[in-house]
Formats: C-alpha cells, sequence, structure tokens
C-alpha cells in the first residue's frame, strides 16, 4: 500500500490511524467503557424506538449500525452515535404528516436522505458553518424537546389511549388523550413508578457507593420480573412490548416513495442539521475536556455515513448520544474503538436475552423516557444562555416555545434564522476613520479638534468587506465625500485591516474612487494584502486606482502608508497647506519616522 493512499485512509478513517498508537492500557480502557456503553444503549435504544412508534428491534439495530459506522470515521474519540431522544422526537412530529403504517418504511428512507444531505455537507466542507449558529439553539431545543418527550410519554405510563389524527397537531393529540383517553389504568401508573423509583435509587446508591451498576437497565429488568411476579396470567391489562427477534441486521435496500421524500424533504433538512449541532456541540464539549483537536468536516462525514449505512440495515435516523457519549468519556475510553466495542455488546445482548424483551412492560420504557425528559435539561445552562444577552435569550426562549408551538424539526431553522439574523448585523461592522499625522511624524486616527489638511487625506478602513457591510461602508464614504474641501488633491487609503472582500464591497469601492476622478482627486491605496489585490485585479480595480497607486502590504506596520505619503507630497509638488506636519516630508527617509498605531 502506497504511502499516499494509507494516510488517505488514516485521514478519513481516524479509528484506524489511532491503530498505530495502540496499546494494551487503550484496549482495556476501550473494553470497559464499550461494554458499560453497551448496558445503557439496550434499553435506551429500545426506548427512544418507542417514542415514534417504530419497533424496539429497530432501535437496537441503529445503536449497532450507526454506532460502529459512526465510531470508525468520527473525529472524536469519545463521541458515541446511535439513536438520540432528541431525533427520535424530531421523528415523531415528522412522520405525523402521513398515515402510522407506513412510518417503518418511511424512516428507513428517511435516514437515506439526512445521510445524504449530512455527507453532503461534509464533501462540500461546510462542516465549519456550524460555528456560526449560537448554541442558544441547542439549549432552547433541548428544553423543548424535553417539554415534548414529557408530554408524549404521559400517555404511556398513565396507560390511557391515544386519540386524535395523524394530521392534528400535537397540542391537539395531547389535549383529546388527556381528555377522551379514558381513566388512568393503575397498573400500568404502577409500573411506571416503580421503574423510575427503582432508577432514581440504584443512580444515588452509584454516586454514594460509585458502584457502576447499569441504572436503567437493571430498572426496566426488575418491572419485568415484577409483573411476572404479582400478575403472571397477564391479566392486569398492562401493555408488554411486541417480540424482538433474535437476529442481526440484515442488509435490505431502504423503501423509496417520492411522493413521501418530496412531503419530508423539508424535515429532513431540518433533522439532518439538527443531528450535526448535537453531534458537533457533544464532540466540542468533550474535546474540551480532553484537549483532542476536531475535524469538524470530518465529524459531519462520520454523521451523514452512519445514517447512509443504517438506512440499508433497518435503520431509523441517529447523531450522537448525549448520555452513552459522557459515559464513554466518564468510564475512560481512549479511542473510537470503544463504539465498536459497545456495538458489539448490544449484538451480544439481543443473540442471548432478545425473547425476554416481549416481558418488558411499555410503561418501563415510558418511564425511562420520563427520566430522560428531566434529564435532558440543563437548568444552569438555560439560566446562563438567559442572563448572558438580550440576543441569546431571545434564540433560547424562541427555539424553545416553536419546538412546542410549532413543531420540534421546524424549531431548529427557527433557530438557525434567529442565529444569523443576529449575527449578521453584528458581524457587519466596518470602521471608516479619517488619520492624521502630528508634528513629531507619527500616524494617528484623527481627532474632532484635528485640524485637516486642505491638500491630502488620509482613510483608514477596517473590517470584513463583505455584502452585509456594503451599505455602512457606503455611508461613511459619502460622509467623508462630503467632508471634503474643493481644494482636495488626493486621498490615501489605507486597506491593511479589511479582509474577504467581496463583489459588493467593490462594487462601492470602485464607486467611490470614480466620484473622486470627476472631481479630479487621485486616490491612492496602501496596505493591500494578497487577498484584497487579487480580488482587485479580478474586477479590474487595480486598472481604476492605476498600479502605479497600488502600495502593497510590508512587514512594518504603517511603511507602505508612508510610502504612499511620500509620493502623495512629491506629486502635489511644492503646494502646501499650512497645517502640513511637515513642509519637506517628501525628502525624509522612511526609516527616520517614529511608528505608531
Amino acid at each position: 500500500m502506497s504511502s499516499r493512499l494509507a494516510d488517505g485512509i488514516f485521514k478519513y478513517v481516524p479509528a484506524l490511524e489511532s491503530l498505530r498508537t495502540y496499546s494494551l492500557d487503550h484496549f482495556r480502557r476501550d473494553l470497559f467503557a464499550g461494554l458499560t456503553v453497551a448496558a445503557v444503549a439496550v434499553p435506551q435504544g429500545m426506548a427512544y424506538a418507542t417514542i415514534f412508534h417504530m419497533p424496539p428491534a429497530m432501535g437496537l439495530y441503529t445503536a449497532i449500525v450507526m454506532t460502529t459506522v459512526g465510531a470508525l470515521l468520527d473525529s472524536s474519540k469519545q463521541l458515541i452515535n446511535g439513536p438520540t431522544n432528541a431525533i427520535s422526537i424530531a421523528m415523531l412530529s415528522a412522520l405525523a404528516v402521513l398515515p402510522e403504517d407506513s412510518w417503518i418504511g418511511a424512516a428507513i428512507m428517511m435516514a437515506l436522505m439526512i445521510g445524504v444531505i449530512q455527507t453532503s455537507i461534509a464533501l462540500f466542507r461546510f462542516g465549519d458553518l456550524s460555528r456560526f449558529i449560537s448554541h442558544a439553539v441547542i439549549v432552547g431545543f433541548t428544553l423543548g424537546a424535553s417539554v415534548l418527550l414529557l408530554l408524549d410519554q404521559l400517555k404511556v405510563i398513565l396507560g390511557i389511549k391515544s386519540m386524535g389524527g395523524h394530521h392534528d397537531h400535537f397540542l391537539v393529540r395531547f389535549y383529546r388523550t388527556m381528555t377522551e383517553g379514558g381513566a388512568i389504568h393503575l397498573p400500568t401508573f404502577g409500573i411506571a413508578t416503580f421503574t423510575i423509583a427503582m432508577a432514581v435509587a440504584i443512580r444515588f446508591l452509584n454516586r454514594r457507593l460509585r458502584l457502576g451498576l447499569p441504572e436503567l437497565l437493571i430498572a426496566i429488568a426488575s418491572s419485568a420480573a415484577l409483573l411476572a411476579f404479582v400478575d403472571p396470567s397477564q391479566s392486569s391489562g398492562v401493555r408488554l412490548l411486541d417480540p424482538v427477534p433474535r437476529e442481526l441486521p440484515a442488509f435490505a435496500l431502504p423503501p423509496l416513495d417520492w411522493n413521501q421524500m418530496r412531503t419530508l424533504s423539508s424535515s429532513a433538512a431540518a433533522i439532518a442539521f439538527l443531528g450535526l449541532l448535537e453531534a458537533m456541540a457533544m464532540a466540542k464539549s468533550i474535546a474540551a475536556k480532553t484537549g483532542q483537536k476536531l475535524d469538524m468536516n470530518q465529524q459531519c462525514l462520520s454523521e451523514g455515513v452512519a445514517n447512509l449505512a443504517g438506512s440499508f440495515f433497518h435503520c431509523f435516523p441517529g447523531s450522537g448520544s448525549l448520555t452513552r457519549s459522557y459515559i464513554n468519556h466518564a468510564c475512560g475510553a481512549a479511542t473510537q474503538w470503544s463504539g465498536v466495542i459497545s456495538a458489539v455488546g448490544v449484538m451480544g445482548t439481543i443473540l442471548l436475552i432478545a425473547p425476554l424483551a416481549q416481558y418488558v412492560p411499555r410503561a418501563a420504557l415510558g418511564g425511562v423516557l420520563i427520566l430522560t425528559a428531566f434529564r435532558m435539561t440543563d437548568p444552569k445552562a438555560i439560566v446562563y444562555y438567559f442572563k448572558a444577552t438580550r440576543f441569546d435569550a431571545i434564540i433560547m426562549i424562541a427555539t424553545a416555545v416553536s419546538a412546542v408551538f410549532v413543531s420540534i424539526e421546524f424549531c431548529i431553522l427557527i433557530g438557525v434564522f434567529l442565529s444569523f439574523a443576529f449575527y449578521v448585523p453584528r458581524a457587519a461592522k466596518i470602521k471608516v476613520n479619517e488619520l492624521t499625522i502630528t508634528s513629531d511624524r507619527v500616524i494617528r486616527e484623527a481627532t474632532e479638534s484635528d485640524v485637516r489638511c486642505s491638500f491630502i487625506r488620509i482613510l483608514n478602513i477596517e473590517g470584513e468587506m463583505f455584502f452585509g457591510c456594503a451599505p455602512e461602508l457606503e455611508r461613511q464614504l459619502q460622509a467623508f465625500e462630503e467632508s471634503l474641501p474643493d481644494t482636495s488633491q488626493l486621498i490615501v487609503i489605507r486597506l491593511r485591516r479589511s479582509n474577504n472582500p467581496d463583489a459588493v464591497c467593490m462594487h462601492v469601492m470602485e464607486n467611490f474612487i470614480q466620484r473622486m476622478k470627476q472631481r479630479r482627486v487621485t486616490v491612492m491605496l496602501s496596505g493591500v494584502h494578497a487577498a484584497m489585490a487579487t480580488t482587485m485585479r479580478n474586477v479590474g480595480l487595480d486598472q481604476l486606482v492605476g498600479p502605479e497607486n497600488i502600495f502593497r502590504e510590508e512587514t512594518e506596520v504603517w511603511a507602505s502608508t508612508f510610502t504612499a505619503m511620500k509620493k502623495a507630497y512629491a506629486q502635489i509638488g511644492t503646494a502646501r497647506c499650512q497645517h502640513c506636519p511637515n513642509r519637506q516630508i517628501a525628502q525624509e527617509e522612511r526609516n527616520d519616522w517614529s511608528y505608531m498605531i
């Protein structure tokens, strides 16, 4: 294998790269972490599948295929992919527009659609754009999702019948279920309460005694055992899970229905983006503790390929799991192979105890999801973002409220839109200010009390010269133009700190220079860096100004500006106004000047 090919494989399959330095200690840490994660993944996978009425086996399949593929391609060494509560809640909302008997095929097709979208984002290297999305979106989404999950699972733990059609809004279905779904089924409610109490008690013991027991798995198993003991004939009416086949996920082409694809396309885009935000937020959070450097495009690729692969093995969409990733990190996982070991652990569980799943009460999984809803929410984060800035508070609240009152998938788009709506005006700040030369030959920012030269003016432009700044740039240039006296002969514009010029701002600059030419005022440009020079050359601005009037950026901060000033004074000859700091400036050597900003 050539070294170039090997480097390419290691780059796109980071898990293989980790084998170069893999040790027995790494394996020991990965084994312990992976098996611990598997103990949590089994009940979570089954529970998250039931959120949007999928067979529990599909949740386990997703915890095998997505976790394996994601681990092999993950940039993060500790992130665990697979079924998540956030994606499942979003899927419940997305699939509500279809008849329920078509949900399984549609969910598999959604995994394909989401995988294609996420992989495309990675291939076009748009992964880093996520940094422009406020984390307040994730906090607001999590808050809204936890409320929806809590409301949705109330019918399960209360044992009442679900009411309302699939075209009804979630809140309409919830209201009808609570008012028309019948009386509370006490045995069902008792099983759910017992499950929650068991999980809370084991969690308390784990924290006090550091036992490391799988609280959710034990709570669910205990509920099943309790029901079997008190109601061996199953006459109480407590609903159980459907049988889980003792078989591993098999390859099958995902179903394709073009009408459904068109109907679900906007939801697929929203969930794809949600999955990336969710995974990248957790990967960054863990990396902040481990010091690992992440490749966000590679992280997007791992999410996309994992969903793509899952669609060929009867999986529904997933993402990075908050709880399983943090458990993986807390247990000391060293590399991505802990995720592969976790998937193997889930496979072993299916082969060994799958037939026992049919004895698990649905109310037990409902109790687990009620606990999850409370644990999803981070009160400290909510308070932090509420207090931080008005923008953060608005984004968080709008995302959370729209999750409940609009839909869970579109709340992400609303949050993303607000992020850009608030970010662009704040980023579109450009500073246009005059500079002056003092009597001791120092260039500094001009103040209102400084008397301007009648012949030469120095202008400084700082900021991102993209389309968002164009109106402000034009306004400030016009204000400067109006302040010019009729005696003006030359303007030096310093562009050293002007970055990322685009066509719109270049057009504004071109119009300004054209107006100056009409007034017989020469424009010189100093501090022109390589990117600016390339863009000027592409749009022909260098020919409009004249190559002889463009002074490229130099090592010393003010060097090119002083060079431009020397030429400016030479060009106007002996003409000097009474305010010129040095009438012999044209003859001075640049190195004799003292520079300061």
